[in-house]
This record gives C-alpha cells, structure tokens and sequence, in this order.
C-alpha cells in the first residue's frame, strides 16, 4: 500500500519556532529535530501560554487553547496572513515520525499506528486527524474521546490535533491534554495532575508556588520560544504581558541575546534553508516586541 505520510507536517508554536529550540545546544540529540522545509504561519482562533508540566525538566512547556472551544485553530500561511500568533510550518522525513512523538511525549508507537491508519485511509494524517475532530465538533476531549478510540489509548502529555491550512494543507499541531480530561478516565493528563486550568504567562509560571520550578530552566525554555521572534515570527503575545522593568525580564533578556548569536546558522541547519530561501519565507525584521525584550540585554 502507498503510503500518504512521507511527508509530515507540523506546527511549530513553542520551542520548535527556533534553531535553538530545535538543535540547539539545550537539546540532547535524541530530541534534535530536522526539518526538510519551513514556512512561518499564523494561527486563529488561538491562545497560548505555559500550561503543561515538562518532562525536560522542572519547569512549564508550551501549550495552546482555542480562544473559541467549538471552533477549531486554522492556520494561515505569511501572504495569507490574519490576526492571530506567530508559528512555524515543518515538513518531516516520514523516518522522523518517531523522533517528532516523543519530542511531544506521545508514544512513539501509538503515532506509528496513527500514520498507518490514515494510510489505510488513503489520508494525510492531518486529514484523517481533521475528520475526526469535525466528528465531534471541535470539542476537545470529544476528540480525544474520539481518537483514543481509534487508536486503542491516550496521552497524558501532549496529543496531535489537526491544523487546516487556508491553501488546502492540514498540518498537525501538539496540543497538552487538556485539564478537563485525556479523553480516558484511567489516564490523568499531567494539566490535570498539576491542576493548571489555563495557559499562563512567564510571570504567572514562575510564580507557581505549589511545587518548585527551576527558574532558569524555565527561562532558557521561553527563551527557545521567543527566538522566533528573530525570524520575523510574531511573539508578541508572549512577551507583552511581562513586565519588562522586572529581573525575569532582564534575566530573559540576556539569555536571548546569548542563543541569538548562534541563531542564523543554527536554523538553516534545522529547517535545510538556503540564504535564498529563507529572505523569500521569512521577515527582513525581527519581531517588534522580541526587539524591545532584546534591548534590555544591550543595557546590561
């Protein structure tokens, strides 16, 4: 049988929107992740902020919530662009597929059976994916009600959800299993364990009193984020509701302008760009507001 997932694609809106997200020194090399191609995007009906536990380290990971829950994200590409946040289209190796589950903490053979399923299908994963959402009508633990059906469990770190794309795509996206449920009783999601109802902003994150969190972990994690902002991706709605007069600020602040200077080259290799390939794509300027964080570090 054909198989209609060679190629993979998935979107990036945490760690994955930089060179040091995806390859840099941070990660060790069995989270290292290559990218055939990439394409910056922009995501509606979406919010994110830190909302699940990460298994990296001791410190919140990135997550993403419909801003309304009957209605699904789209994704739209930089011509198309809309009001919404900035993220990043990856094409993968369908060889990748195992390294992309577990850099999601997914069972990496749990998402094997979900490409075979959509192959037998004769779909894109991101297609088979997008007609079970529309089964349940974009409600989220229906669909991971749903899907756990389908495939025989679930997860309590992250679960893949369909993006559709407005040139006809349908990319897959990583969303945290959500506080309300993994879709399987037995199975508490970690936003459950951790009792975390909503995405938050850094200050809130490291306010968390309720277990200790490694600080600078934390931030060297925001800071993988926020560095596609030197691409041209907008991450405004990360940083905007810091305080830029705090000392998480001017910590955050150093920490970008030391992975910035490694940057350029670390995310051509990640994403297999050319010079020519990545001005056609990518914004000459840098997000406004990673500008205005990245000028603290100039300061110090």
């Amino acid at each position: 049988m054909a198989s209609h997932n060679e190629r993979l694609l998935v979107i990036g809106y945490g760690s994955l929107l930089s060179g040091y997200g995806l390859v840099g020194p941070r990660r060790r090399a069995e989270s290292r992740l290559y990218a055939l191609d990439a394409e910056p995007v922009v995501l509606a009906n979406a919010k994110r902020g830190l909302a699940k536990w990460s298994s990296h380290g001791s410190y919140f990971a990135m997550d993403i919530e419909p801003v309304e829950r009957t209605a699904p994200i789209t994704g739209h590409c930089a011509g198309n662009a809309r009001a919404g946040i900035g993220a990043i289209l990856l094409t993968f190796d369908r060889s990748d597929a195992r390294k992309i589950a577990r850099r999601e903490e997914y069972s990496p053979d749990l998402f094997e059976k979900l490409l075979a399923l959509a192959d037998r299908a004769e779909l894109r994963v991101g297609e088979f994916l997008a007609r079970v959402a529309s089964e349940t009508n974009h409600d989220l633990l229906e669909y991971r009600r749903a899907l756990r059906a389908f495939v025989g469990q679930t997860s309590p770190g992250y679960i893949f959800h369909p993006v559709a794309l407005d040139d006809g795509r349908v990319a897959i996206v990583a969303i945290g299993s959500g506080f309300e449920g993994s879709g399987d009783p037995e199975v508490i999601s970690w936003r459950r364990h951790y009792g975390i109802e909503r995405v938050m902003a850094l200050g809130e994150a490291l306010a968390v009193t309720k277990f200790e969190i490694d600080r600078a972990g934390q931030l060297e994690y925001i800071a993988e984020c926020l560095l596609g902002g030197f691409h041209g991706i907008e991450v405004g709605d990360l940083i905007e509701p810091l305080d830029l007069n705090s000392e998480a600020a001017r910590e955050l602040a150093v920490r970008l302008a030391r992975a910035a200077e490694g940057e350029p080259r670390r995310f051509a290799e990640a994403t297999s760009l050319d010079v020519t390939g990545y001005q056609s794509r990518f914004a000459a300027t840098r997000c406004a507001a990673f500008e205005r964080l990245l000028s603290l570090a100039r300061d110090e």
